[in-house]
């Protein structure tokens, strides 16, 4: 596998793994409170605190899967994989580090962290995007 899939496939990975702990996390809730686990809104907002931050970490991902997905497979089938291999990594990378930020804390200084990797992610998109077209 390239590194380009195997980025990919690590991003919808991570994605999976966000989806497992948001299941743990609520039936820990539930077990600790005795809710029904069918009663919890999508975006823990009901909740709050790290359930709400995992929610949003969760979604960041999913919502920005599709764009990562057309982007590296559309190099990968086109050929081009040369040109995302050296940077689908780092995207994986930046990911990770943009959702264990948002993990961890919403204070000021950790929002301007998480967005800086949420940039280099949108970076590295665009220049992979941009070298393929140009690469025709």
């Amino acid at each position: 596998m390239t590194p380009t899939l195997t980025a990919l496939v690590g991003f919808a990975l991570w994605t999976i793994l966000l989806t497992a702990m948001i299941g743990v996390n609520r039936a820990y809730v539930a077990k600790a409170t005795g809710r029904k686990p069918n009663s919890f809104t999508p975006g823990a907002e009901d909740i709050g605190g790290f359930s709400q931050r995992l929610a949003r970490a969760h979604a960041n991902c999913y919502e920005n899967l599709p764009v990562v997905a057309a982007i590296l497979l559309a190099v990968q089938v086109s050929g081009l994989h040369t040109l995302s291999d050296p940077l689908a990594p780092w995207i994986l990378g930046a990911r990770i580090v943009q959702s264990g930020i948002h993990l961890a804390s919403t204070s000021v200084p950790a929002v301007y962290a998480r967005f800086g990797f949420f940039l280099i992610q949108i970076i590295l998109l665009l220049v992979i995007a941009l070298r393929a077209l140009a690469a025709g």
